[in-house]
């Protein structure tokens, strides 16, 4: 039972994290193999530390892709906005070691004869949806995310000076009869350049802040650590070692709803850590925005080679409708939640995944291009018509 009046607390991590810039890099090359081949095969695990770039993996797909790797990872680093002495996109050692998918892995996964294809790992996955915020997000993290976009936008537009790219921000937030009404604590981290204060950096952050939480969230009472350390100039990789798939709290849903164990970025979709994470939060998202329940929590598991899942769990809080009866249809919505009928529902095989690394694989736009084609509600007249 959902306790009336709580505080819960989220936080997200820009994309100048040294996680986050590991995870830019690693959907860097899934989709510079999904635009050789949408049915590449990629699993490509990100290091990145002093002046070091190494990657590291499993890949099928055309000749010619590792070695174009090199550019796009510069180039991807340039764009998050690392020129530092100890990390800088041009002069940063580069090393990859990809090299061939295993072929154990690959007779289980691949299409043959009568057997489609199967799941590419074992493992659990959820989807979340809460109408607590338009996102249809945890407020918590939504905000968190919101502060260091906004951020990273008036940084790269030169709109203020001071700001590097590695960042971390957490809001708390009291909660009342189960809605979020103002915030008790906001956390901000920030990397800065040389000379500058914790209080200088509080008068730069602080009304972008403002800007991004709701009216009225922020009172007297809130509590405000802006660089509580006293000084952070030394950040991203210099200042701690990144490495793909650690930051997937951030990735999904603050905390405030169960998780798979299993990170997203740097795999293909033909991996169900990913592409049945997407397709969880495509349906419960639908079910919260069709107003059968307030949240929604599904769960799918998999076994490596098998197509067909191997449970469906729907989980709702105020739901105007019999779970077990979702249970039943959601699958069926989406050609059975097989890893095929999954990667042809949402369209998975194109190359829009390293705009994913970043502010979360959720609560997010679709893109006219596909881009994070699991936030449509799409599925909303037809989810209405059960209640």
């Amino acid at each position: 039972m959902t306790r009336p009046s709580y505080i819960f607390t989220s936080e997200s991590v820009s994309e100048g994290h040294p996680d986050k810039v590991a995870d830019r890099i690693s959907d860097t090359v899934v989709d510079a193999f999904l635009t050789a081949d949408p049915y590449a095969r990629v699993a490509c695990e990100t290091l990145v530390t002093t002046q070091r770039i190494i990657l590291a993996g499993e890949v099928r797909g055309p000749k010619g892709v590792v070695e174009s790797l090199e550019e796009k990872v510069r180039a991807a680093i340039k764009d998050i906005g690392y020129e530092q002495e100890g990390f800088h996109w041009k002069t940063a050692d580069f090393a990859c070691h990809l090299h061939a998918q295993s072929a154990d892995i690959a007779v289980g996964v691949d299409a043959a004869g009568n057997k489609d294809e199967g799941a590419g790992d074992q493992g659990i996955m959820f989807g979340y949806a809460t109408n607590e915020t338009p996102e249809l997000m945890p407020a918590t993290l939504q905000y968190s995310h919101n502060i260091l976009r906004r951020l990273a936008e008036v940084r790269h537009a030169s709109t203020t000076s001071g700001l590097q790219p590695d960042a971390k921000s957490q809001v708390t937030l009291q909660y009342e009869n189960g809605r979020p009404v103002r915030a008790t604590s906001i956390v901000l981290s920030t990397q800065h350049d040389k000379g500058l204060s914790a209080g200088d950096v509080a008068e730069i952050v602080r009304p972008y802040i403002h800007e991004v939480l709701p009216d009225g969230f922020i009172t007297d009472e809130t509590e405000w650590h802006i660089n509580p350390t006293g000084i952070f100039e030394i950040g991203g990789p210099d200042g701690d070692a990144g490495v793909t798939g650690r930051k997937i709290i951030v990735d999904t849903y603050g905390g405030a709803a169960p998780h798979g164990g299993g990170a997203f970025s740097g795999k293909d979709p033909t991996k169900v850590d990913r592409s049945a994470a997407y397709i969880s939060r495509y349906l419960a998202k639908n079910v919260v925005a069709a107003g059968l329940a307030d949240k929604c929590t599904i769960q799918i598991g998999y076994a490596i080679g098998v197509s067909r899942p191997l449970s469906f769990y729907v989980d709702l809080q105020n739901g105007q409708i019999d779970p077990a009866k979702l249970e039943k249809l959601l699958p069926d919505m989406v050609g059975g939640a097989t890893p095929r009928a999954i990667r042809e529902h949402l369209k998975l095989n194109r190359p829009v995944y390293a705009r994913t690394a970043a502010y979360g694989h959720f609560g997010r736009t679709p893109d006219a291009d596909g881009g994070f084609s699991w936030e449509a509600t799409d599925l909303v007249d037809e989810l209405k018509g059960l209640a």
